[in-house]
């Protein structure tokens, strides 16, 4: 019986160390995301007010670039519980309230996460399946920035899962269990 529960620790804490290592990777990604999407708005005032000269395709890399930037990032804020958060009704309650709220809080971010993973995933799927692009004169193949969507959703929902799992482990702990 010790033998199992050692076990599972041993999963457990390899889970929590590669999720934490996933977020991290996808939080630096996401910075040097932010740091091209920056340096390419700098080349195109340059080119449009200096050199006087067209910015075609620079506007909308730049917008594919923050908004996966900002999904590949959210297992890293998650991770560093950089995500905004009113923690008044968990400081009025004891306790073991507050805990049954923070593992009820966590598996309503699980759930929601998931579905919206699932309905991302399945667009993501379904662009790149009809092979859709986009309406300018780039025609980014749209499977490429969409991508971000069940990539980060899934880098999300692994991180929540794995907090959510320490918070429940902390509950138990507690107990004496």
């Amino acid at each position: 019986m010790n033998i199992a529960r050692d076990q599972k620790q041993i999963l457990l804490i390899g889970f929590q160390n590669t999720t934490n290592w996933l977020s991290e990777v996808s939080g630096r990604i996401a910075s040097l995301m932010i740091l091209g999407a920056v340096l390419l708005t700098c080349q195109m005032i340059f080119v449009r007010f200096v050199l006087n000269a067209s910015t075609v395709w620079q506007t909308e890399i730049v917008v594919y670039l923050m908004v996966g930037a900002t999904l590949l990032g959210l297992a890293f804020v998650q991770k560093h519980k950089g995500h905004v958060n009113v923690d008044l009704l968990p400081i009025w309650l004891n306790y073991r309230s507050a805990r049954i709220l923070a593992i009820f809080t966590g598996l309503t971010a699980i759930t929601v996460t998931a579905v919206c993973l699932f309905y991302g995933f399945e667009f993501w799927h379904l662009v790149h399946k009809r092979g859709w692009t986009s309406d300018t004169v780039t025609a980014v193949p749209l499977w490429i920035p969409y991508l971000s969507l069940p990539i980060g959703l899934g880098l999300l929902l692994l991180q929540l899962i794995a907090d959510w799992l320490e918070t429940l482990l902390q509950q138990i702990s507690k107990a004496g269990m």
